[in-house]
């Protein structure tokens, strides 16, 4: 029994598919194959039904994958101890971003590791929280950077930073003479909301418990072209706070704070319970708080490094 054995028959199990295993680890299918039987033979034991569609183990074969997931984990936490030891902050990470963070955090992430850790190769995705999370569940993503919550008791989230939402409104709405804004006391007829919306953080919203009847659902992720949408059509939108330094000057004029209650959204940094590489995720964690005014970073992240 190798620890290569046990990592291919993990691999099987996160994807249900023999082929997609054998991609993730790097291997032909008849390699990765061929080693699970060797396994199998060894222990006397049937791991996978192969009959099953998708591939499933067998219950005993599951309690083994269980095992196998902990002596991973472990031996990955020597692996980091020895790499944290020598102060080696290299290696590949794939990461996932939802679009209403990404235009914010990127630009300046790519510029500090590249300055601080240029061993570090790191390769982004962009896309919706529910296929982050599913593809962070199958091991497809070693981390990721969203909005909490997950609603997924299996990934583990660090909170790295708070910003408050704000009202975008046209200069053609009666809401633009405010200086500020009741949050529960937004019109909900008026409102263009993203499809990645912000109602599952908090629900505070009027519009968060109708659908509105005068104005779309924009289909994108774009806050950007949200704005572009208002300004364009008339209305109001709900932007984070990171985005209004991207706006121009007059576009700057039709923000408008929110209070009674002052909405606002939690960003962490999102991992598999089972993920160990802590000095990869503390290097991830200070990119992303070279890019965001102090004031936002979780005050636990501004004393401590992060421990998993």
């Amino acid at each position: 029994m190798t620890l290569q054995q046990l990592e291919y028959i993990v691999a099987v199990d996160t994807h249900r598919h023999f082929a997609r295993a054998a991609e993730s680890c790097g291997v032909t299918q008849s390699t990765l194959s061929s080693l699970i039987q060797k396994l199998e033979t060894e222990l006397d034991v049937t791991i996978f039904d192969r009959s099953s569609h998708p591939v499933a183990p067998t219950s005993t074969g599951a309690e083994i994958i269980s095992r196998a997931r902990e002596l991973l984990f472990n031996a990955a936490q020597v692996r980091e101890l020895v790499a944290s030891r020598k102060g080696e902050s290299s290696g590949k990470l794939d990461i996932g971003i939802t679009s209403t963070i990404a235009p914010y955090l990127l630009p300046g992430m790519f510029s500090y590791l590249s300055a601080k850790h240029p061993d570090v190769r790191l390769r982004v995705e962009e896309g919706r929280l529910p296929a982050i999370a599913e593809r962070l569940a199958r091991g497809e993503l070693d981390m990721a950077v969203t909005a909490t919550p997950t609603g997924d008791s299996d990934l583990l989230e660090i909170p790295v930073y708070r910003e408050r939402l704000m009202a975008y409104v046209s200069p053609l709405e009666p809401l633009h003479r405010s200086p500020d804004l009741v949050t529960s006391a937004l019109p909900p007829d008026s409102v263009w909301v993203l499809r990645e919306g912000y109602c599952p953080n908090r629900g505070i919203f009027p519009f968060c418990n109708c659908r509105p009847d005068s104005h779309a659902v924009y289909e994108a992720g774009s806050v950007g072209t949200l704005v572009s949408i208002v300004d364009r059509n008339g209305g109001y939108a709900i932007i984070p706070e990171l985005h209004v330094p991207l706006l121009s000057d007059a576009q700057r004029a039709n923000v408008r704070a929110l209070r009674d209650p002052e909405p606002s959204r939690e960003i962490a940094l999102v991992v598999h319970r089972h993920f160990v590489r802590q000095r990869m995720l503390n290097i991830i964690a200070d990119a992303v708080r070279s890019v965001i005014p102090a004031d936002m970073v979780c005050e636990r992240l501004k004393k401590y490094p992060i421990v998993l």
